[in-house]
């Protein structure tokens, strides 16, 4: 059966961090029994997605709960503060966290990692579908606004908030598809703070498509339905 997933964005950067994580943390610990049966935590390897997971899932991680660093799981843009830190550099400043899994091209904006519509779609399938893979119950993933709405959920997420989801039984979109729980969707967030509704994936979120790429996927059609319906 595949896992329940808890999607994380990112606390705030600088003064805000603490606080943000600590109210996320006591939310998690304290009013989500869901989080208690966490098994797994997946991080995106740039800086901020790691301080967050420290400081509001370190509860977990101070139970033994393993830690795995996904690139797909990073920011969309090839815009420096969306580019991460070569592997060497982060492991000297994270060595608590084992990057010897981490794909080595990481963090260049190529192949899978492509700031580009194709690029996200098939990126989105490949994390969804490495998920839906996992034998882990629970798992929670700490990762960033962009990437968690276009490429994985079509959610909208506020600082530091989090929303719940399971896959949807017998559905054949490739990577799986993701039904959120009433309780966060409902309520914008597991912390409110979220705005509420659906935002595909759309031409403002990547570059701009050379003609002839635009004509081929008119001829061949959609290779990702977008449509969660």
């Amino acid at each position: 059966m595949a896992p329940t997933v808890i999607l994380i964005r990112h606390a705030q950067a600088l003064h805000r961090l603490g606080a943000q994580c600590e109210e996320l943390a006591s939310h998690l610990e304290h009013k989500l029994p869901l989080a208690q049966k966490t098994e797994l935590i997946v991080v995106s390897p740039m800086r901020r997605t790691l301080q967050t997971a420290q400081q509001g899932l370190g509860w977990l991680i101070k139970q033994g709960v393993p830690v795995v660093l996904r690139p797909e799981w990073q920011e969309n843009s090839d815009k420096p503060c969306d580019t991460g830190t070569d592997i060497v550099t982060m492991a000297k400043e994270w060595p608590q966290f084992d990057w010897s899994t981490v794909d080595p091209k990481y963090p260049a904006k190529t192949g899978l990692y492509e700031f580009s519509r194709q690029g996200l779609l098939e990126r989105g399938i490949a994390a969804r579908m490495w998920l839906k893979n996992r034998p882990e119950r629970v798992i929670a993933v700490v990762s960033h606004s962009g990437f968690l709405r276009v490429g994985v959920s079509y959610k909208m997420y506020a600082n530091a908030d989090f929303r719940v989801f399971d896959f949807a039984e017998g559905d054949d979109e490739i990577g799986g598809r993701l039904i959120e729980w009433e309780m966060t969707d409902l309520k914008g967030g597991g912390l409110g703070r979220s705005p509420p509704g659906y935002f595909p994936l759309g031409p403002g979120d990547y570059p701009p498509e050379p003609k002839a790429e635009l004509e081929a996927q008119n001829d061949i059609g959609e290779v990702v339905g977008e449509d969660p319906n």
